[in-house]
């Protein structure tokens, strides 16, 4: 037993170190000025958009399927439950204990897509994962388990975006106006913005034209102006109470939602399970050029998003250093509630909770590596997307500053997991 103990705690240690020198590898890069801060925003804005959607679809696609469609269930329910108590805890120790604005974003949204989903693949490097799936695993159950656990902590990760989307600006005063008034601007100005410049008119190509066809290129914009001009329509029949409801639900939409949903629907859809992840000659006619060509996308995003980190949290520092007096002071009761919750009081929850779920009840089914990635999902630190929310809401130098102090502080504690993934493995194992 003390023997497994040491080899989980070592697998453990190995796995946040690999997590912590891929940041670090960020840092260099920026301190190397090989990336800046428009540099690891663009690719910020690359992965959210378009390679975390990628990765959404190919993997909860292969993963999920009818037979299986009843182990995501008690995700969605446990991602609800500990998002909802995060956002509860944060708002009411920031208004109780007089915290700044920035402590309940800390406390409700956690780092759920890139760090987790390397955290699992180092796992499985390690050979942590075997304890799980029993002595006589080969490297294809190991690959196919960690798989199967990048898609429970992805399914986990698109209600913790939806929340960071939904509510992430609004915890920080980003949307102190009428969300109907913002939502029709928005429409408003969608149906504006591709309108032809005097150069496209006439056909003049400069700097800022498409590489596509003109005819192209206009058909482009005329569909665009004409969606937007018929959603605009829609919009001013809606009673107010509508208009408010849709406003409110848009703002948790968002481009990992899409992917999530296009997973969901290839992997439901027996005939469209066959074309896009069965072998060829099993009837996996797309299988060998687009399913793998969109697969690659999405591997793409993992350590690219926790490199963005590294230079995120580089920029930010150097910011800091030239910011003469505006320091971003940090209150150290802010950052030990933060850090407690992240890193000490989830942990325990978790643990106790899937525990006793899996002791008592049949709900969480007979899959260890479910419960042990449940155990996971609450805790590590806080989501990087507080200095988007930051820069969104016009946030105080000051205030920026402090938040990037944070954030560098947390993810330079990041070991501090090795615990949790500890006895989450072991807790586990007492249960198979």
């Amino acid at each position: 037993m003390a023997s497994d103990m040491v080899v989980a705690f070592l697998a453990a240690l190995q796995a946040s170190a690999s997590v912590l020198l891929t940041i670090w590898y960020g840092v260099l890069a920026a301190q190397a000025r090989f990336l800046d801060s428009n540099a690891a925003k663009q690719l910020s804005r690359l992965g959210v958009s378009m390679l975390l959607p990628a990765l959404l679809m190919t993997n909860i696609g292969s993963q999920l399927e009818p037979s299986t469609l009843t182990r995501y269930v008690p995700i969605l329910i446990w991602a609800l439950a500990y998002n909802l108590a995060s956002l509860a805890v944060g708002i009411v120790c920031t208004r109780a204990f007089a915290l700044p604005k920035w402590v309940t974003p800390a406390i409700a949204f956690n780092n759920t897509t890139s760090l987790p989903l390397l955290l699992i693949q180092a796992l499985g490097s390690t050979g942590a994962i075997t304890q799980l799936l029993g002595p006589d695993a080969g490297p294809d159950a190991i690959s196919a388990a960690v798989d199967r656990a990048r898609s429970y902590l992805l399914v986990s990760s698109i209600i913790g975006n939806s929340f960071t989307f939904g509510f992430g600006g609004e915890l920080l005063g980003a949307h102190d106006e009428d969300p109907r008034d913002e939502f029709e601007q928005t429409l408003r100005d969608g149906s504006s913005s591709d309108e032809e410049t005097d150069a496209d008119a006439e056909g003049i190509p400069d700097e800022e034209s498409s590489l596509l066809p003109v005819a192209v290129t206009r058909c482009r914009k005329r569909v665009s102006r004409s969606g937007y001009s018929a959603a605009i329509k829609v919009w001013n029949v809606l009673p107010g109470w509508a208009q408010t409801v849709t406003a409110r639900v848009a703002r948790f939409v968002s481009p990992p939602v899409f992917g999530a949903a296009v997973g969901a629907v290839i992997g439901l859809v027996p005939a469209l399970n066959r074309v896009f992840f069965n072998d060829p000659e099993d009837g996996g006619i797309f299988k060998a050029w687009l399913t793998s060509s969109v697969k690659n996308l999405g591997e793409m995003f993992v350590t690219l998003q926790v490199i963005v980190v590294g230079v995120k949290l580089a920029v930010g520092m150097r910011g800091t250093s030239r910011g003469g007096e505006t320091t971003g002071r940090l209150p150290a009761a802010s950052v030990l509630l933060v850090l407690g919750m992240r890193f000490v009081v989830w942990p325990v929850v978790s643990i106790a909770v899937i525990s006793t779920l899996v002791a008592k009840t049949d709900l969480l089914g007979d899959d260890p590596l479910l419960w042990f990635t449940m155990m996971l999902m609450p805790t590590g630190p806080s989501a990087m997307k507080l200095t988007a929310l930051a820069e969104a809401t016009h946030a105080e130098d000051e205030e920026k500053m402090a938040i990037t102090k944070f954030l560098s502080l947390s993810y330079a504690l990041s070991p501090l997991i090795t615990p949790t993934i500890m006895l989450s493995l072991k807790a586990c194992k007492n249960w198979m």
